[in-house]
C-alpha cells in the first residue's frame, strides 16, 4: 500500500560557508544555504524534499518559517494517495495568501519542497526508485559541470574534466572583453565527445543579446541560457530564437502556465525547471513530459544540495528523451551531506541504483555544524 497519512513535517534550514562566492552576472553567492523538509506518515516512514533558497541566501530562513508556519499546518493530517493531486490541491488553497503577502516565489518553492518529499515517501513505501514510480526505468544520467566563474573557467573545467565530466557551461554576460577570451580557452581546450554551454543569467537587454549573437558563433554552443530577463516579452524571445545559431534555453525563473507554455513554444530548445522552485516533482514532471513530446530537450536545472540533484535525476530518468543534468561543480559540503550515498560519475553521467525513493539521506550528524533552525510540526 502506498497510500498514507501525514503526521509529522520537520523543517531544516542550513548554511554554509565558503571561501569563494559563486559568481553570477546578477550577483554573487556569498555562502550555500539550503531548506530540507522531512515528511513522516502514521506508520513511520519518511521521505525528503528540498526548498529552492539560493538567492538571496537570506530568504532561507523565512522559507523554513513559511514551510512551518503556513504550509505544515494545513497539509499535516492529510491523506496522500497521489502527492500530485494534493500539490494542486495545497497550490489552490494558498493562492490567496501568495497573492496577499506578494511572495508567490517563496510559497510556490515551499510546496515544491513538500511535493518532492510526499513523492520519495511514496516511492520508499513502494520499495521502487521514484523514476520507476513515475513509469520510467532506472538508469545513469547524463550530467554537465555548472557554475564555472568567469575567472577561473578554463581551470575550472581541468579540474571536473579530471573528475569525469565532459560537458561545462560556462557563466558570461560580464563584457565580450572577459565572455570571449575564457571561450576561446576553453573551446581550445576541449576534447573529442565535449561540449561548451553558455549561461547568461539574464545578464543582457535584448538589444545587447542580439549584438552579441554573432559574437558566439565560432563557439558551437550546446545552448545560450537566459541571456535576457526571463519575463521579456514573447516576441523578443522569438527574435533572439532566430538570431542565436545555438538553442535557447531557459525555464529555472519561470513558473505555472509561462513554464508549462514554454515546454512547447517555439523559442526555446531546452527547458530547465528547478524541481524545488516550483511545480516539485508533480509539476516538473508534466513540463518535462510536454517538452520532451515538443521535441525539446528536459535539462533539470539545479545550483543547491542533493536532496534537489537527487530528485532532479530520477525526474529526468522518468521523462526520457536526450537531456541532461545541471550539476553544480563549485565546493558546496550541503551537495554530498544532503545525499548519502552520493551517486557516482562515470562517462558523464550519475549512475543511479535501484535503492528505493530517491535513494539517499541526508547525513545531518555530519551536518550539525551547518543547521541553523530546525523546526517541527505534528
Amino acid at each position: 500500500m502506498t497510500s498514507f497519512t501525514i503526521a509529522r513535517i520537520e523543517t531544516f534550514v542550513l548554511r554554509a560557508p565558503i571561501s569563494r562566492p559563486v559568481i553570477t552576472s546578477f550577483g554573487s553567492l556569498p555562502e550555500r544555504v539550503c531548506v530540507i523538509v522531512r515528511v513522516e506518515d502514521a506508520d513511520g516512514a519518511h521521505g525528503w524534499g528540498d526548498v529552492w533558497c539560493n538567492f538571496p541566501s537570506y530568504g532561507a530562513a523565512y522559507r523554513g518559517l513559511v514551510m512551518h508556519r503556513t504550509v505544515a499546518p494545513i497539509a499535516l493530517g492529510r491523506d496522500v494517495d497521489d502527492p500530485a493531486v494534493l500539490w494542486r490541491e495545497l497550490s489552490g488553497r494558498i493562492h490567496v495568501l501568495a497573492v496577499q503577502s506578494g511572495d508567490v516565489g517563496a510559497f510556490a518553492s515551499v510546496l515544491a519542497g513538500l511535493d518532492t518529499a510526499l513523492w520519495d515517501l511514496k516511492a520508499r513505501r513502494a520499495g521502487v526508485p521514484l523514476a520507476r514510480m513515475l513509469g520510467g526505468r532506472v538508469r545513469d544520467v547524463p550530467v554537465y559541470a555548472s557554475g564555472l566563474n568567469p575567472d577561473d573557467g578554463p581551470e575550472t573545467v581541468d579540474r571536473v574534466r579530471a573528475e569525469g565530466y565532459r560537458r561545462f557551461k560556462q557563466k558570461i554576460g560580464f563584457g565580450e572583453a572577459v565572455d570571449l577570451p575564457v571561450l576561446r580557452r576553453i573551446k581550445a581546450g576541449l576534447g573529442e565527445g565535449e561540449r561548451l554551454l553558455v549561461d547568461v543569467n539574464q545578464g543582457w537587454t535584448t538589444a545587447e543579446a542580439l549584438r552579441m549573437s554573432p559574437m558566439l558563433t565560432e563557439f558551437d554552443l550546446d545552448w545560450v541560457e537566459e541571456p535576457v530577463v526571463a519575463d521579456r516579452p514573447e516576441a523578443e524571445w522569438e527574435a533572439l530564437a532566430e538570431a542565436f545559431s545555438a538553442p535557447l534555453a531557459g525555464g529555472e525563473n519561470l513558473r505555472g502556465q509561462e513554464l508549462l507554455r514554454a515546454a512547447s513554444n517555439t523559442w526555446f530548445g531546452v527547458i530547465q525547471p528547478d524541481v524545488g522552485k516550483w511545480g516539485g516533482v508533480s509539476g516538473c514532471l508534466a513540463v518535462g513530459q510536454a517538452a520532451v513530446e515538443a521535441g525539446k530537450r528536459y535539462c533539470p536545472h539545479w545550483l543547491s544540495d542533493g536532496i534537489g540533484l537527487m530528485a532532479s535525476a530520477h525526474l529526468l530518468a522518468a521523462v526520457g528523451g536526450e537531456g541532461m543534468m545541471e550539476v553544480d561543480c563549485n565546493p558546496n559540503p550541503l551537495r554530498t551531506l544532503m545525499a548519502q550515498p552520493f551517486p557516482v560519475l562515470k562517462d558523464g553521467a550519475f549512475v543511479l541504483t535501484d535503492a528505493p525513493g530517491l535513494g539517499i539521506e541526508p547525513d545531518l550528524s555530519e551536518a550539525k555544524p551547518f543547521v541553523v533552525s530546525r523546526y517541527e510540526a505534528g
